[in-house]
């Protein structure tokens, strides 16, 4: 099925290339997706918007936040659909109702925001510049003398721009979502 999902997202990725003559915009010949970009692709876990998207940048975006971050597992609450958490005999699927929308706690005082886009299209509320402040610094674009404290930042802060930006990308391509009922992250 995943596959067939993949073969669909391509196909259709290669019609939206082709050059429409009333279109003002230059040709732009197909790009080619990374191993990596396919990944995310056929990995996201929700229905992501791909209109005016860089396919390729949502896709590394994906398989960043998706394969290699575990991102969900604070910012999403709960973590796993019903039934499915790999830790007690499930089959790992996520949540999709709640994924990315924050809620989990952590610790007494902490609570993980969601990082689904907002009504302007900014995941988390946090316009590029604040984004890449926030994990380049440790610090809360909104109030920038408090350090985040959970958030693994200073390891994040070593990931290239463009994959920061591929980040920030498939953030703004997935579903607005709101936080569920969980005990903590991971749940």
């Amino acid at each position: 099925m995943q596959w067939q999902r993949l073969v669909r997202l391509s196909f259709a990725c290669l019609i939206s290339s082709c050059a429409n003559e009333s279109d003002p915009q230059p040709y732009r010949p197909p790009q080619l997706l990374d191993k990596r970009a396919m990944i995310g692709l056929r990995i996201a876990p929700v229905a992501l918007d791909l209109k005016k998207a860089d396919l390729r940048a949502v896709g590394l975006g994906s398989y960043l936040v998706n394969a290699a971050s575990g991102c969900v597992d604070c910012h999403g609450c709960p973590t796993y659909a019903s039934g499915q958490s790999p830790f007690k005999g499930g089959n790992g699927q996520l949540s999709a109702e709640h994924y990315l929308g924050g809620g989990a706690k952590i610790g007494p005082t902490l609570i993980a925001p969601g990082l689904t886009p907002d009504a302007r299209g900014d995941p988390g509320g946090l316009t590029r510049t604040q984004f890449f402040f926030a994990i380049r610094s440790g610090k809360d674009p909104a109030e920038p003398t408090r350090v985040l404290q959970a958030m693994p930042w200073g390891l994040y802060r070593h990931m290239t721009d463009e994959d920061l930006d591929a980040i920030y990308e498939y953030l703004r391509a997935t579903p607005h979502a709101e936080p569920g009922t969980c005990a903590g992250p991971g749940e």
